[in-house]
């Protein structure tokens, strides 16, 4: 997926909380329902349901399916905070998983389930949570529904085992990272905007056009993540700085490093990716900055954001859709 024909955007710094007022009573629903269905007759899985719960986070991907809605112009939000908690509990069962693979000890500052309470635990709560979301899924009784989220689902599955395969090789390409992230991460981005859409009873048009928002979207989001490893703190960005060269994994500041840098600066960068060697964070650092690496990944971010946005005319003027605006702006420049 590459978008390189597309210039950088510059905007006035975002106030997510603007949004996330806007979205306030719409996701106490989404909340309600996602306490409802958590619970269980197995103790361990409310347990871990309500580590999760409390860990909070933005929500974005549920927020994304009721602001779609809105969007859209659907009124009736009951079907779009069903639909949103299913969002949330795929995601969040590909959170336990990831923190498994991983060895993960950090999530949104508070310890992962998996350290708490073990790995097989972590994994068997999030199929749980993947079968869940399935069983709502179902009762919402529309194929296109079930359908969307069937694919995505897969799609999901096989970014993990091909983000996996991928461990410790620094000879990745952009556009194979390009293609991780978004199997990975921007499918469930897109599938939810599509999603708020179908809740609002919205035409086709509008609803590819919410799916290529939600994909561009994505991809700035996990970009912009990527580069939080490297710019952000534990305190802000919630789980240790250098995870993913920790875990060997090749994100878009090292491939850019790479193109920029010295012979010597490759080999620091490929013998640390090799190795998973998080000792080498410092060194690592150093040439991310001097090969402005951490500027050049933001300008694709940016790219991403710019093209969100140009998905969003086919819609209506209101305040659901100039905060999808203000979201797409946000995803870009979250790192500053």
């Amino acid at each position: 997926m590459s978008l390189i024909e597309l210039p950088p955007i510059s905007a006035p710094r975002v106030d997510i909380g603007a949004v996330q007022r806007l979205c306030a009573a719409d996701m106490l629903q989404v909340d309600a329902v996602i306490r409802g269905e958590l619970t269980s007759d197995v103790a361990l899985i409310n347990q871990i349901g309500e580590h999760i719960v409390r860990a909070g986070g933005k929500r974005l991907r549920p927020l994304l399916v009721v602001l779609t809605c809105r969007a859209c112009g659907g009124n009736d939000i009951a079907t779009a905070a069903r639909l949103a908690a299913v969002v949330e509990f795929i995601h969040t069962a590909t959170l336990l998983h990831d923190d498994v693979v991983d060895e993960s000890e950090l999530r949104r500052g508070r310890k992962t389930a998996n350290a708490l309470w073990g790995n097989a635990a972590s994994v068997l709560v999030g199929d749980f949570l993947y079968s869940r979301a399935f069983q709502m899924m179902v009762s919402v009784d529309q194929m296109a529904v079930m359908r969307l989220l069937a694919d995505t689902t897969n799609t999901i599955a096989a970014g993990e085992v091909l983000q996996l395969l991928q461990m410790g090789n620094p000879d990745l390409s952009q556009s194979q990272y390009y293609e991780v992230i978004q199997r990975k991460t921007a499918i469930l981005f897109a599938a939810a905007c599509q999603l708020g859409a179908l809740a609002a009873g919205a035409d086709e048009t509008s609803q590819q056009a919410m799916y290529q928002y939600g994909m561009a979207l994505g991809m700035a989001f996990q970009v912009a993540d990527d580069v939080l490893d490297y710019t952000g703190e534990v305190g802000v960005i919630g789980k240790n700085v250098g995870e993913d060269l920790a875990e060997g994994k090749t994100t878009l500041p090292l491939i850019l490093a790479q193109a920029r840098g010295s012979a010597e600066d490759v080999e620091a960068i490929r013998a640390a990716i090799a190795n998973a060697d998080r000792s080498a964070l410092g060194t690592i650092l150093q040439v991310i900055r001097s090969t402005d690496a951490i500027d050049a990944s933001l300008a694709c971010a940016a790219q991403f954001s710019a093209a969100a946005i140009a998905a969003l005319p086919v819609l209506a003027t209101s305040p659901s859709s100039a905060a999808l605006l203000e979201l797409a702006r946000y995803s870009a420049q979250r790192v500053r």
